[in-house]
């Protein structure tokens, strides 16, 4: 069925007049990779998607059930999310193999937004989250997303990692606590009150199914671990119930009551008090999905040898989000480790996506009642797993060995994200990394001063290193290497209030300015007007063609006269002596 609806797809799109397939590839920029793979797609490469997505289809079934229960809600929600979100992203994604769906590092942030706004505020959160994903894919950020500095994405991370891991204490331990506190500290403090309730037998399920999903790998590759344990463990609650009358080891259908059907859409009542309230936890989910789903595409391409769509996947992501909870979902975004399964089992079409997205449906609809039977301890192993991959602790040791400002933005991001809230540690670490990166351009610009004559060498090149050009007198040359931006720009006026001297002509040589910021535009013009009190003359040297612009538009040729902008060093001291020989003259 998938296979004769693809090949529709594909004879609908060669039926488009080339005029509209133009315009919807070139001007929206909107190009979901499906669209693409369909012009050569073949039986062939529809059996092997459909071998991958049925793979990728029961390694997602676990995770998603327990991402669902780790964030605070019902587990069907997180199998609504793995179909609807796993469907749009293959349908409409810029990638051929990335598969959507919940993540670990939404857990954190979802959790937190369910225990203080509720399930309708969660809806309203991943909406607006969706549509910022939606409108960053329509302005072009997708590229910028990617400059995120990394020591930012390895600390949140790896600060999430630690965060579900804590999380799951009470239910790998079978602990009797009605009520787990929010943040770090005092869920340690209550688990260490609460010991002495931890059931043995939950333990044990919760380390052995940790030994199974670890060592899984050695013996099959094609079969998930996490899969083996919860199949493997649910069986053995289920024997113990059933035969021995052992009733104290926790299942999910003790803790919900499951839906197993399709669910009923229900538009969230939205006022603008609450939109307001609930923008920053959006912001960390869309900046979330954003770093998440593009770091997966990214990893995917090297993997496959091909280039995502960044914009076009960022648009689908937040259609995904858009979509998702209205239909009782909580927020997705591109996960690696489906993707990778997708890859190493031969997945290279969004078609596999789409297969495994159906799978998950399938397996909703006919066994879905069957998971109320998985005890908690096994999918607390699960989960304590997922943050094992996650924390990227050999990345993280490394990274402390680094430079001094990657470090204080590392352990500063996972302090924060463990402590405090991931939108703090987000928001804060990008302005702590901004800062020092900041700091590290501005000490990276030099302001060279030369009054008498500079090196030949080392401002012409192709001269004699003996060479040296003598200055007129009257005339200074000052170099600015480095973006003459705000972090520099007071740095530069400084220098000029420092030197107190008034030389007949002041050459400002920029040819190693790449760009100007408002900031240096503006203290240049302030150096401008002190000259002309000064009666000094002020000609640049060199200034490249952004620059020159830059300038224009701010007027500062006609503030210094366009005929006094040089091409190089030798037009602005030739026009410099001309200029002192006029006023020798008048004088």
């Amino acid at each position: 069925m998938i296979f004769v609806f693809c090949s529709a797809l594909k004879r609908q799109q060669k039926a488009l007049p080339l005029q509209h397939f133009n315009i919807f590839r070139y001007t929206m920029r909107f190009r979901p990779k499906l669209f693409d793979t369909l012009r050569n797609y073949s039986k062939e490469k529809f059996l092997k998607d459909l071998m991958s997505g049925l793979i990728v289809g029961i390694v997602a079934l676990p995770l998603a059930i327990a991402f669902g229960i780790a964030s605070g809600v019902s587990p069907e929600k997180g199998l609504y999310t793995a179909i609807i979100a796993g469907f749009i992203i293959s349908l409409l994604g810029g990638s051929k193999v990335q598969i959507g769906g919940p993540t670990g590092a939404f857990i954190v942030i979802v959790y937190g937004i369910v225990q203080e706004f509720g399930i309708a505020g969660l809806t309203i959160a991943t909406i607006i989250a969706g549509i910022m994903l939606v409108s960053m894919g329509l302005l072009k950020l997708g590229v910028v997303i990617k400059f995120i500095p990394y020591p930012i994405i390895v600390g949140f991370t790896s600060g999430i990692a630690v965060t579900i891991f804590a999380t799951q204490i009470k239910d790998l331990f079978g602990m009797s606590i009605d009520s787990v506190p929010a943040d770090f500290i005092s869920k340690w403090v209550v688990y260490a009150q609460n010991i002495s309730t931890t059931n043995l037998l939950s333990l044990g399920i919760g380390i052995l199914s940790i030994v199974i999903i670890a060592t899984a790998p050695k013996y099959s590759k094609k079969i998930p671990g996490s899969l083996i344990a919860i199949i493997v463990m649910t069986i053995l609650v289920f024997v113990l119930r059933e035969y021995f009358g052992i009733t104290s080891i926790e299942t999910i259908g003790d803790r919900f009551s499951i839906d197993a059907s399709l669910p009923k859409p229900e538009t969230p009542v939205m006022t603008f008090k609450t939109i307001q309230t609930l923008i920053p936890a959006a912001f960390t989910i869309a900046i979330l999905g954003a770093i998440e789903s593009l770091l997966s595409a990214t990893v995917a391409d090297g993997v496959i040898g091909d280039k995502h769509h960044s914009n076009t996947e960022l648009i689908a992501q937040g259609i995904a989000n858009i979509v998702t909870p209205i239909f009782g979902g909580i927020p997705a975004t591109g996960a690696i480790a489906r993707t990778m399964t997708n890859i190493n089992n031969g997945g290279r079409t969004p078609v596999a996506g789409i297969i495994h997205a159906i799978v998950l449906l399938l397996i909703l609809l006919f066994l879905g009642g069957l998971t109320k039977h998985i005890p908690m301890a096994c999918l607390a192993g699960v989960l304590v797993i997922v943050a094992y991959n996650m924390s990227e602790w050999r990345t993280f040791k490394s990274l402390v060995k680094g430079q001094k400002s990657d470090v204080a933005v590392l352990i500063t991001t996972f302090l924060l994200t463990v402590i405090f809230d991931l939108t703090i540690a987000i928001e804060l670490g990008l302005v702590l990394a901004v800062v020092l990166f900041m700091r590290r351009i501005s000490a990276a610009t030099q302001i060279s001063i030369f009054k008498h004559n500079i090196d030949e060498a080392e401002y012409i090149e192709g001269q004699n290193e003996s060479d040296k050009i003598t200055l007129p007198h009257g005339v200074e040359v000052y170099e600015i290497e480095g973006p003459f931006f705000f972090g520099v720009a007071n740095k530069f006026e400084e220098t000029m209030k420092m030197l107190g001297d008034k030389p007949k002509v002041r050459i400002i040589r920029m040819r190693k300015v790449p760009f100007m910021d408002s900031t240096g535009i503006h203290n240049l013009k302030n150096l401008v007007h002190m000259s002309h009190k000064d009666k000094t003359k002020i000609l640049l040297s060199g200034v490249n063609d952004g620059v020159k612009r830059a300038l224009e538009k701010a007027g500062v040729d006609i503030l210094i006269g366009s005929e006094n902008i040089c091409n190089d060093i030798t037009e602005a001291l030739d026009k410099a002596e001309k200029i002192i020989n006029h006023k020798e003259r008048k004088l």
